[in-house]
């Protein structure tokens, strides 16, 4: 099976978005070393606990920084943006590492109203246009003139980067099927209704100019340790972060396990920290490796994408290192 890493570039406690950005520099560079097959960032604005807001100037800064891991978006968030731009930005990056680059294009407009206003110059997004701008990303990646207007995407070359339709229902992945793109499934996001939406989505997959067979993934939360009770240790802040996104609170920063070990918690929110376990991956080597291997079969895919988020930095790369060695991804 192959693992692959979303890294959201979390601002720690007590640590700045410069240190943000060189840990998930140095989490590439590491994740290329032990045997990861992709790397992912995502797309965040106006907050102060994420720091990747530009996620395809940080393809281009971590691909030039790693040597064979495939790097992507996760995801660029379309809604917001020209196809054409999209298609000339990432025939860029593509022409600079050949087959080493991966496009995910997300439906939602993500972030609040005044974000979504600032993003498109006071108008809000249309998610209805969402379909013809996936087209008309692919037409012109691949080279096309989607409008015979004499336009096209340059620098043109004979690889095009995979477009890789993102989701968390099963919206995206009607499309994603007929369209005949790949599929990524945010279970981490949403621990629902997952595996339905895969089934559907190579059950009525479409070949297309990108690929001729369906290809999808599911990413995950997952930390793993040298034993269960330190995973769980650190598990504590991703819990603490996760109910502060439910209850609409602005995070500062990621908390550290500390500080998550003397929050008062509600019963309430200990029985939402409970529901929100079925978005991860929490234990030891042999308990996290039997676990995605159960997602994987569940999902039917032969790929999973990991989303840790732990304080400190050096568990966050212990973490992958452990699941590496426990899926023997260098021999």
């Amino acid at each position: 099976m192959k693992l692959s890493v979303l890294d959201q570039s979390p601002i720690l406690i007590n640590h700045t978005p410069s240190q943000a950005l060189k840990q998930t520099t140095e989490l590439a560079q590491s994740t290329d070393r032990l045997g990861y097959h992709r790397f992912w960032v995502s797309e965040h604005h106006s907050t102060k606990s994420l720091a990747g807001s530009a996620p395809e100037i940080l393809v281009a800064h971590l691909a030039a920084n790693t040597e064979h891991i495939k790097v992507g978006t996760g995801g660029i968030l379309l809604p917001h943006y020209s196809a054409y731009k999209v298609a000339e930005s990432f025939r860029v990056l593509e022409t600079l590492h050949p087959n080493r680059i991966d496009l995910g294009v997300g439906r939602a407009p993500g972030g609040l109203p005044n974000v979504n206003l600032a993003l498109n110059n006071g108008k809000h997004p249309s998610i209805d246009h969402y379909p013809r701008q996936v087209r008309e990303l692919m037409a012109y990646l691949q080279g096309s003139d989607p409008y015979e207007m004499d336009v096209y995407a340059t620098p043109v070359g004979e690889t095009a980067p995979d477009i890789w339709m993102l989701g968390s229902s099963g919206t995206s992945a009607r499309l994603s099927s007929e369209l005949g793109t790949s599929y990524s499934f945010a279970h981490f996001i949403n621990g629902y209704g997952g595996t339905r939406a895969m089934k559907r989505y190579y059950d009525h997959f479409a070949p297309s100019r990108q690929q001729t067979v369906p290809n999808g993934n599911v990413s995950v939360f997952a930390i793993c340790a040298e034993s269960k009770e330190k995973a769980e240790y650190l598990a504590s802040s991703l819990d603490l972060a996760i109910l502060k996104i439910e209850q609409g609170g602005q995070r500062d920063h990621f908390p550290s396990p500390e500080e998550a070990r003397k929050y008062p918690y509600t019963l309430f929110e200990k029985e939402r920290i409970q529901e929100n376990r079925k978005r991860m991956v929490v234990g030891d080597p042999s308990q996290v490796k039997n676990e995605l291997e159960v997602l994987a079969e569940g999902y039917g895919v032969n790929e999973i994408i990991i989303n840790t988020i732990v304080y400190p930095f050096e568990e966050r790369l212990r973490s992958y290192q452990l699941i590496a060695e426990a899926f023997q991804l260098s021999d």
